[in-house]
């Protein structure tokens, strides 16, 4: 009997017969001499009188775990010991809470929903539900909305329709989802770009209106009934007239005005100035020149009635009139939405958004620049000092500043439903910010961060008691909070050539311009955590982070 081998030979893959050769003789014959030549070797073969050394370890099977390995010294594995935690999505929490938490997961570790409206009986439609999604998509990002928003409202469509391994993805002006059934099978992407962006939250509360429809499954939608209602969405007539919008643009002019403290002729001079610029605006974008001369031309106004009357001496304060033109123009609802995608990591979103309101405020500045310089050389009286008087007007600035936020609705094209509640959320901003700022004599910044905040903590309240979106609630609420007063001071410094002070004025500007989007945001987050529904199981997750490395 042949005993077995032990140790590292037992590990050693037995040799095959058909390894042996055919030709080997029968015993008892000797193998026949070959000449050298018959005996090649192999080139890698080690020389006669040459030491190697000794392999580190023997040779066993490949299965086999190294020398040093210790299991208590191992690295963890990737799916820890208890296993992961399992997110159980309920139904009866509002569908932005559920995509939130799913587009903050990797794909591999999302759960799959059922899918809430029926697919036909050959299975979903997928080229038809991916163009569904990009549609919505758009209108939702032509909007104004942010990018992880956009994204969330794409997932809720796309699942409510049976395809749970979707991946949406939003940059700025290009909408893009990928559908893959199985890993064996090839995925599926679809595109889509968006050319145009206007304002009309009517529009926006109408599409989310749909996908709240879509993914709640009280009653089914079908691929054709939901086609039928996007395309009504997008026929559907704007609630406001073009000479009620220019109107607007002035009153709101007016407001401002009178809110950093002008009177009833001051009023009357900036909102002249505003519809001037409006009307302006619009013959340049009926002739096709781009958004950037727009607001240069858009700001040019204002700024002559500003120089024309303290060239004439009329005892009228010019600085509130430009700044009151200047509260009109200031894209406050771009960078809004441009801190929030970088707060929620959307950086390449975020960073395409920020230059975008970089172009439009450098074109304020050079339109108001243009005509304080040629009011400078004509020896125009205009003192950034003797204008920097506050003027303490409580009740009036309150009402003022309300009004502002309803004028503002209604050039954003809201519902008029939500045209007073706007008002009065930006009627407490207001009162919070005068509190800590004025009365209290803290910063300006701080306050405007704090009244931002409160603004963006009671829109979100009120979009999740109305299960739509926040922008009508918060976008026309900040108006108040813009800094027109900064950004005109700082201009006048450099048109005087005082440069230091100018662009001094401009980065505190700009950083009032960062403590609004940044305070709307948190508002809203705060929203989020304190008021987070019980049905969800688990945390909603966050993006992790490098911290410094």
């Amino acid at each position: 009997m042949v005993a077995e081998p032990e140790g590292p030979e037992a590990d050693r893959k037995p040799q095959s017969d058909e390894a042996r050769s055919a030709f080997v003789p029968p015993e008892g014959v000797d193998r026949p001499g070959l000449p050298e030549e018959d005996h090649p070797t192999s080139e890698f073969a080690v020389p006669d009188g040459l030491m190697t050394e000794p392999p580190a370890e023997p040779e066993g099977s490949a299965f086999a775990p190294p020398s040093t390995y210790r299991a208590n010294e191992a690295l963890p594995v990737f799916t820890p010991a208890y296993g992961v935690p399992v997110v159980q999505l309920s139904k009866d929490t509002p569908w932005q809470d559920r995509m939130r938490t799913m587009l903050r997961m990797p794909v591999s570790e999302r759960p799959a929903p059922e899918p809430v409206q029926r697919p036909d009986e050959a299975g979903p439609a997928v080229p038809r539900v991916l163009d569904l999604t990009l549609r919505i998509g758009e209108l939702l990002l032509a909007g104004g909305e942010g990018a992880e928003d956009v994204e969330a409202a794409m997932l809720a469509v796309s699942s409510s329709y049976g395809l749970d391994q979707c991946e949406p993805t939003v940059t700025f002006t290009l909408l893009s989802i990928t559908y893959q059934r199985s890993l064996v099978d090839d995925p599926v992407t679809a595109n889509r770009t968006v050319r145009r962006r206007g304002t009309d939250y009517t529009r926006l509360v109408a599409v989310y209106q749909l996908v709240a429809d879509i993914s709640a499954g009280d009653h089914e939608i079908k691929l054709d009934e939901a086609y039928r209602r996007l395309a009504e969405i997008r026929r559907n007539r704007h609630p406001y007239p073009g000479w009620v919008l220019t109107t607007a643009a002035g009153v709101l002019a007016g407001a401002a005005s009178v809110l950093v403290g002008g009177g009833v002729l001051v009023f009357l001079a900036a909102a002249i100035g505003a519809m001037l610029g409006d009307r302006l605006a619009w013959l340049c974008a009926g002739r096709g020149l781009p958004e950037f001369y727009q607001f240069v031309v858009a700001a040019m106004p204002p700024a002559a009635i500003g120089v024309a009357l303290s060239a004439v001496h009329a005892g009228l304060r010019p600085s509130a009139v430009i700044t009151g033109g200047l509260f009109a123009l200031i894209p406050g609802r771009a960078l809004v939405a441009a801190v929030q995608d970088g707060l929620t990591g959307y950086y390449i979103t975020a960073s395409a958004r920020l230059l975008e309101v970089a172009y439009f405020f450098v074109a304020i500045v050079v339109g108001v620049l243009t005509v304080l310089y040629v009011g400078v050389q004509f020896h125009a009286n205009l003192n950034p000092e003797g204008a920097l008087g506050t003027v303490q007007r409580p009740v009036v600035q309150i009402l003022a500043s309300m009004v502002l936020c309803l004028v503002f609705a209604v050039l954003l094209q809201q519902d008029r439903s939500t045209v007073l509640i706007a008002a009065a959320n930006g009627g407490v901003a207001w009162v919070v910010y005068a509190a800590i700022a004025v009365t209290a004599g803290g910063s300006a910044v701080l306050a405007t961060a704090v009244a931002a905040g409160v603004v963006g903590l009671f829109g979100q309240l009120l979009a999740r008691f109305q299960h739509t979106s926040s922008l009508p609630y918060v976008t026309a609420a900040i108006g108040p909070l813009l800094p027109g007063s900064a950004t005109y001071f700082g201009v006048l410094h450099i048109a005087q050539a005082d440069t230091d002070l100018g662009f001094a004025s401009l980065a505190r500007a700009a950083a009032l311009a960062l403590a609004i989007a940044i305070g709307v945001n948190l508002g809203g987050e705060m929203a989020r955590l304190f008021l987070r529904s019980p049905a969800v199981a688990g945390r909603r997750r966050a993006a992790k982070r490098t911290r410094g490395f």
